[in-house]
């Protein structure tokens, strides 16, 4: 039982980011002001990839930094050098040991840049190839299916996006997390009922947009390993560009309905897909949505914290959709814990 035992070790790994974390994160946060850095460059894979996604929202709005994913191959397998010596290049992998992401710290660090690695494992390669160590200190993630770390990704960078930010107010904010993590995973008995409900669920689309993108591109890999229902993640934006039309009637659609810059946004699209496609509605929400089968949500963080509750419904509802459909979500098929790539 190692993936729900570690979905609830969430908000106590939170809380012990929030209160032994700061210090180095702090000291790098001098550094970028030290060096000027007018922008942030992120190398990642599969989960670790939705929290680079996180950060450039989080770094955005909060540190007012332009923010770029990396492209690790162009370093690991086209031996290219991007010019990063102006930039703060961040490498973050749970396990600390994908060779690609590795490849492109240790190649920013040589030319100069300011590098950090975000890891749980402060020993790792990837660690190692870092002038900065921020460790996750999440324990050991025994489950296929990161969970915890993913969370505490988004924790270490929200904390960094505070040290940087240009509202003081951010670090206080940040103060109410934990407590909010464990209010959202009390809803598990709703959320059981609706994973019940849909456990006939072959395929889904799942939206997201602003800072809840990363939730929804996060949700739709968990739907994925855990369930291996075919799930496709977009940004509302980028679904309302063309993908809106492969959505046949009757189809499912997951949604991020948070508080926020994007919510009348969202709201309306999910009420035209209701109207026209007769779309069946699953939402992670604070309040009920016409027509949607809703996910509780303690939706009252500010929205720039939101992805680190809203994920955890979302968790739950993976984690059940899986036991329905008598899946053994410890050990899903063709996946093990660390994927190696170059």
């Amino acid at each position: 039982m190692a993936l729900r035992s570690e979905i609830g070790e969430q908000p106590d790994v939170a809380a012990r980011l929030l209160s032994e974390g700061a210090g180095e994160i702090d000291r790098l946060a001098d550094a970028v002001r030290a060096r000027a850095v007018g922008f942030a460059m992120i190398a990642a894979r599969g989960t670790s990839d939705h929290a680079a996604v996180y950060a450039q929202y989080a770094l955005g709005v909060q540190a007012e930094l332009a923010v770029a994913l990396a492209t690790p191959s162009v370093v690991s397998r086209y031996g290219a050098r991007p010019r990063m010596s102006q930039a703060l290049v961040l490498g973050v992998s749970q396990s600390g040991r994908s060779p690609d992401v590795v490849s492109v710290v240790a190649e920013a660090r040589q030319q100069g840049a300011l590098t950090a690695a975000i890891t749980n494992d402060p020993d790792s390669p990837l660690a190692q190839a870092a002038e900065w160590r921020l460790p996750l200190l999440a324990g050991t993630e025994l489950s296929i299916a990161a969970t915890k770390t993913y969370t505490a990704e988004l924790i270490v960078i929200a904390m960094l996006a505070a040290a940087l930010s240009v509202r003081p107010e951010a670090r206080d904010e940040l103060r109410a997390v934990p407590d909010a993590m464990r209010r959202a995973l009390e809803a598990e008995d709703a959320v059981a009922l609706s994973a019940r409900r849909h456990r006939s669920m072959e395929q889904c689309v799942v939206l997201g947009r602003g800072f809840n993108l990363a939730t929804a591109l996060e949700w739709a890999l968990k739907l994925k390993e855990l369930t291996y229902v075919r799930a496709h993640a977009y940004s509302t934006a980028d679904f309302q560009h063309g993908p809106v039309a492969s959505l046949e009637r009757g189809g499912q659609v997951l949604a991020i309905a948070g508080r926020g810059a994007m919510t009348a946004e969202l709201s309306a699209l999910l009420e035209r897909l209701r109207a026209d496609r007769d779309a069946e509605l699953i939402a992670v929400s604070g309040e009920a949505i016409e027509g949607a089968d809703r996910l509780p949500h303690p939706d009252d963080l500010p929205e720039w914290l939101s992805p680190i509750t809203a994920i955890l419904p979302a968790q739950l509802f993976c984690y059940h959709l899986a036991r329905e459909k008598g899946i053994d979500w410890e050990t899903p098929r063709g996946l093990n814990k660390v994927t190696l790539t170059r």
